[in-house]
């Protein structure tokens, strides 16, 4: 995904003198892409942060509009803002800002599977909501896509500031293991918030993912910073994983995705079984077509040998071209992507198009990365 923010511009020159900052950081500003989850209190402050500091490209998911009541600490907007989606009156404010910023706009909310697409081509995954039911799948889906979660917190006169990354050993759920009710959780309109702590804690927000993108200094994995407005202090909460304790089923289970039947999916160990020709049954079958399903940034990073790649979205407008390629629809084809999500969907729509033999690749090519070819990159 292409950015025109140029990392050399005048603009960030105080950023470039910073010691251990210089023009690589200011580079790796400019070629990331940061996906917030809310543009309310937190996110009114990290989106203009990111997009001040050089951020490339920023992906904005939110389905609410913008009400009087907000504009006290969600400073991203406007009175006359009042009534829009405020993914729109967001991205108008980082159009003013920084012109040459790409800004993605999603009007809708981070919800089950449908919102992990919006991950694959992220860097980060910055949570800003006001539930605990999006934080636990935002610490998922970032947990699945190997990126990390920077997430923030704020009610009253208080908030909190965490970075949850599973490849460095510890997640959200490390921290706080059985998920609450969101009866449970203290909400603004309840027990109201004070407006400068919102924008504390989303500058610390935004400082934690400039430290990631960048290098610089020691992100807050493991710890937690707690900030309290009434006394001006800011004290750290430390907290690692317990080895012995009970993950909450699968990544998959965890972020409701289910398994195709057996007949309709095929392991890694399997799936090396049929491109080397299968003969367990006594019956020599030929290799099947590989269909990848992932886009074309992720096939160009790694992909199996001799796929045919079709993004998912475009599936349903190409099944014609597939059929050729195939030799028909009665023609065996596995279907897979980066960890068999993509996969499991576009299974059922070859299926829905008169596709006889098509099965998908549990775990994806992260899967076989993992359990065949160890020398495949993996991402």
């Amino acid at each position: 995904m292409g950015s025109s923010v140029d990392p050399d511009s005048p603009r960030f020159l105080r950023q470039r003198v910073l010691t251990g900052f210089g023009a690589s950081a200011q580079r790796a500003l400019a070629e990331a892409h940061v996906l917030v989850i809310g543009a309310g209190g937190l996110g009114s402050t990290v989106i203009p942060a990111l997009a001040a500091a050089g951020v490339g490209t920023i992906s904005i998911i939110d389905d609410d509009t913008v009400e009087l009541s907000n504009l006290a600490r969600q400073t991203i907007h406007g009175v006359a803002d009042v009534g829009r989606p405020k993914v729109d009156s967001a991205a108008d404010a980082v159009a003013r800002l920084s012109p040459e910023t790409t800004v993605i706009r999603h009007h809708a909310r981070f919800v089950d599977m449908g919102s992990f697409e919006l991950l694959l081509d992220a860097d980060i995954l910055v949570d800003g909501s006001d539930n605990f039911a999006t934080r636990y799948l935002a610490n998922d889906a970032a947990e699945i896509r190997g990126i990390p979660l920077v997430w923030g917190s704020a009610a009253q006169y208080a908030g909190q500031v965490g970075v949850a990354w599973d490849e460095k050993g510890v997640d959200y759920r490390d921290l706080f293991p059985e998920q609450p009710s969101d009866d449970d959780a203290l909400s603004c309109e309840l027990v109201g918030v004070l407006p400068t702590v919102c924008a504390v804690i989303g500058a610390m927000m935004a400082s934690e993912v400039i430290k990631l993108l960048t290098g610089i200094g020691e992100p807050l994995i493991g710890r937690v910073a707690s900030f309290d407005a009434l006394t001006g202090t800011t004290r750290e909460i430390s907290y690692r994983r317990d080895p012995e304790a009970q993950r909450p089923g699968s990544l998959e289970e965890r972020t409701a995705v289910s398994e195709p039947d057996p007949d309709r999916s095929v392991t890694p160990a399997k799936l090396q079984q049929l491109l080397a020709g299968d003969s367990t049954r006594g019956i020599h079958e030929m290799p099947p077509l590989l269909l990848d399903v992932r886009e074309a940034p992720e096939a160009s990073f790694v992909s199996l040998p001799d796929s045919v790649l079709i993004a998912l979205g475009q599936l349903p407008q190409r099944l014609e071209e597939l059929q050729a390629i195939a030799g028909g629809r009665n023609a065996s084809i596995v279907v897979y992507c980066h960890h068999g999500v993509r996969s499991a969907r576009a299974l059922t729509v070859l299926e829905k198009a008169g596709f006889t033999r098509v099965r998908h690749l549990t775990g994806g090519i992260d899967a076989w990365s993992v359990q065949v070819d160890p020398e495949l990159a993996r991402y």
